[in-house]
């Protein structure tokens, strides 16, 4: 059954780490908010301008992460995991106060996140909760890559395909139900690259805090991470995570069934304002009844295997 009333947190909760990115140490506290709030970030070390409002309209890159920017031209990145985990926590309102420009990746997945946040009481608040019911079938198309979704009567269920020529990696595919499924191995699933393509990355001036310690490296026919990998199908239940988190900046819990094959941030992101587009694809509704601006399309880094 879905949650009727929406929810936020009964109290603030904190985070501090590295950004898997920038390399900069940041400070996150999330707080309780307003009914109808959703989830809006806040810079805390600028005065002015400072809020950001996590929309899939304020997205303006997808380039290994998820860059939030707002009319001013404020930013804040890699914010997918942390929406991920509120979004399995069922945490439809919060304010997130951020000192620096990029979320703090921790140990690459939404479990460090998740083990504080759950902990935590939830309260109901007065206003029901909206859902995104899509009634017609979309799909983007874009060369290898591909999305579509469709109905489904009662919850969000992601199916996800990867296709790599790593032996590791090879093709993965599995299919969660966000609402019925035990997602312990989804959320604690890390992001990964492969070792030959960390110098493509740092050329980009990306990757300055990545380590083994927040992100699996794959080396041709091994794991480089000294534990190896958490779960037979680390690699596509990371990307699927990574989707759940996009998928919050809908603004609403999406009600449907998702195919994704060789997906990311940026397909993600450019079906959701696909989604929106199409008037005729989707309904608001309540559980009692079960125009953006911004655009981008970059592939600069589309052949590297790589994934925040």
């Amino acid at each position: 059954m879905q949650e009727i009333q929406q929810k936020t947190l009964s109290k603030p909760v904190s985070f501090e780490g590295i950004g898997l990115h920038t390399g900069k140490k940041s400070f996150v506290k999330v707080l309780p908010a307003e009914e109808n709030n959703g989830i809006t970030f806040k810079r805390t070390d600028l005065e002015n301008n400072n809020l950001i409002k996590a929309d899939f309209s304020n997205v303006s890159s997808a380039r290994l992460c998820t860059t939030l920017e707002n009319n001013y031209g404020v930013k804040v990145s890699t914010v997918e995991h942390l929406l991920a985990a509120l979004y399995i926590s069922e945490i439809d309102n919060a304010i997130v106060e951020i000192d620096s420009e990029e979320v703090p990746i921790m140990d690459g997945s939404s479990k460090d996140f998740l083990d504080v946040i759950k902990n935590i009481e939830k309260i109901n608040q007065s206003k029901k909760r909206n859902y995104l019911k899509i009634t017609n079938k979309i799909e983007l198309v874009d060369g290898t890559r591909k999305i579509s979704i469709e109905p489904h009567n009662s919850s969000l269920e992601v199916s996800f395909q990867l296709n790599y020529e790593n032996k590791i990696i090879g093709t993965q595919n599995n299919t969660v139900d966000f609402q019925s499924d035990n997602l312990d191995e989804v959320s604690s699933s890390r992001t990964f690259c492969l070792f030959e393509d960390i110098e493509k990355i740092k050329k980009f001036g990306l990757a300055k805090g990545g380590s083994l310690e927040n992100a699996v490296v794959v080396d041709n026919d091994k794991v480089l991470n000294e534990d190896g990998l958490r779960n037979n199908k680390e690699f596509v239940n990371h990307k699927i995570l990574d989707l759940a988190g996009d998928f919050l900046l809908s603004g609403y819990r999406v009600i449907g069934k998702v195919i994704c094959h060789q997906g990311g941030h940026e397909l993600t992101n450019l079906f959701l304002r696909k989604i929106f587009a199409s008037k005729n694809a989707f309904q608001i509704i309540s559980q009692k009844d079960f125009k953006v601006s911004k655009k981008f399309h970059s592939k600069d880094l589309e052949k590297l295997a790589v994934n925040a």
